[in-house]
């Protein structure tokens, strides 16, 4: 069926992107209808020592190491966008074991007194120079500030390529208050931060003295002392359900909740994986620095091993060709087989850089030289 460009790409980007949902939400209403042994482990890591530096409280040291990183062999979800699997080499860092909760955002927010995108007021003018000319603008009822959250109560879907059937544009939500103005994240200190953008990650690692991890760092990570997994307890996809937090059942009319969260869960819900790290595969997307380029894997070759990789220049998704956008890894509570089946190491998405959601957040890494220039 031909479409349009314009529509196509509401359609196309509505999963990620607050500026496209509000446009399509306002003006193509009518067209778009899209506990484990291991934890012991962990604990044991924090006296670990590397170069004199103590690893500090709550990360996990991932030694240096080549590995696959793209693709493997016999994942039948694998995507173009993460072929042809190429080798690559990564330097040892440390990085968070979990993902950054609210307890630790709030930590962060209430020495700084930052303010998330989410929570600010929209610029209609700094907006429609990253949409397609002409673009009329939305109403002023709809462009206030907020987030984009999941529609739990989808009863029908007529087409899975319209993502606007289960996302919700939502006046006031952010990371305060993930479901909207009327939810909190009360008793939910230990649960991960959501309706993150890229902007306010950056933001909180410079407080904390971190950044965030490179794609190739993110799959080293996730790899644990694996060099070739598809997923990051090995390669039987039987054990996803008690390894991840993802959807079970009718993608997105029903979850069967099968292991054991219907949505979001807390941290260190499910087990580590073999160094120690929870959590890299579902439960929600995790925010990398690097560009999100659908043809970088195709540009870069394979016939050398490549060092510490810190991802394409620039970015490119044809599908998305007006905005910039950084690429994010793990998948989410949402990821269903019929959906987008990103429970897997290799899995990579695109997520402009003023997006925020109810299933994104992130974690942080360290090298040896951040923490010995701040003594730390």
């Amino acid at each position: 069926m031909t479409r349009n460009r314009s529509t196509k790409n509401y359609r196309k980007s509505i999963y990620s992107k607050r500026k496209n949902i509000l446009l399509s939400l306002a003006v193509f209403i009518s067209l778009i209808g899209c506990k484990s042994d291991r934890s012991s482990q962990a604990k044991n890591m924090e006296s670990t020592n590397y170069e004199n530096i103590k690893t500090p409280k709550g990360m996990v040291w991932v030694p240096s190491k080549s590995f696959l990183m793209g693709a493997k062999d016999g994942d039948n979800y694998a995507m173009n966008r993460e072929k042809p699997a190429h080798r690559v080499i990564v330097d040892g860092f440390f990085i968070d074991e979990t993902e950054v909760t609210n307890k630790e955002f709030e930590k962060f927010v209430n020495a700084t007194k930052y303010i998330t995108v989410a929570e600010r007021s929209i610029d209609w003018e700094e907006m429609k120079k990253t949409l397609p000319p002409g673009t009329p603008k939305p109403h002023d009822s709809i462009l206030q500030p907020g987030s984009l959250v999941f529609n739990k109560n989808v009863n029908l879907v007529a087409n899975m390529g319209n993502y606007a059937q289960w996302w919700t544009w939502k006046i006031g939500a952010n990371w305060k208050h993930p479901q909207g103005p009327e939810s909190s994240i009360e008793n939910k200190g230990n649960y991960p931060v959501v309706h993150i953008a890229y902007e306010d990650a950056v933001a909180y690692c410079k407080w904390a003295n971190r950044r965030l991890p490179t794609e190739a760092e993110w799959e080293s990570a996730a790899q644990g002392s694996s060099t070739n997994s598809i997923f990051t307890w090995g390669n039987d996809f039987e054990q996803l359900n008690s390894n991840a937090n993802t959807w079970q059942g009718q993608f997105p009319i029903k979850n069967e909740a099968k292991d054991g969260f219907g949505f979001i869960s807390p941290i260190k819900s499910f087990p580590p994986n073999s160094i120690g790290i929870y959590d890299m595969l579902g439960n929600v997307w995790e925010i990398t620095s690097d560009f999100f380029n659908v043809t970088y894997y195709n540009e870069i070759g394979t016939s050398e091993i490549i060092s510490n990789p810190k991802g394409a220049e620039k970015p490119f998704n044809p599908n998305n060709p007006y905005e910039k956008e950084h690429i994010i890894k793990g998948g989410s509570f949402l990821c269903h087989a019929s959906y987008c089946a990103s429970f897997r190491i290799s899995a990579r998405m695109g997520s402009s850089f003023d997006s925020a959601s109810d299933h994104k957040g992130f974690r942080t890494v360290a090298t040896p030289e951040m923490l010995s220039d701040s003594n730390e």
